[in-house]
């Protein structure tokens, strides 16, 4: 099954690990709580992702409404990415999920300081 298809199924739980299903999605979405950052930015607070993922990645948040990429009609070129309504929904979520981490792992790490 595509992704896609995983996107159109009648199950809520289904269709949104669809959408946020990945290992990077939500470090992004986390990472991008606290401000617009541009691509070089991202990829500096989130070493570990290859460049051509945390692409991709984009990408597909875009498409799900997730983030928005602007791009200003400048020399040089300058993208920044920024939450959408959708993406900012989805904060509280991320927040208590780490809370739930740190309860149950007892680190706490490096995120903190995104």
């Amino acid at each position: 099954m595509t992704n896609d298809t995983f996107k159109l199924d009648k199950c809520p739980m289904t269709r949104t690990m669809a959408i946020l299903g990945s290992k990077w999605k939500p470090v992004i979405i986390y990472t991008l709580s606290k401000r617009h950052l541009r691509f070089g930015q991202l990829a500096a607070q989130m070493p570990l992702i290859s460049r051509k993922v945390l692409t991709d990645q984009l990408k597909e948040l875009e498409e799900d409404n997730i983030l928005l990429r602007e791009a200003y009609n400048e020399l040089p070129p300058r993208v920044e990415y920024s939450l959408t309504a959708k993406g900012l929904a989805l904060l509280p979520i991320l927040q208590q999920m780490c809370e739930w981490n740190k309860q149950f792992e007892g680190h706490v790490g490096a995120c903190e300081a995104r």
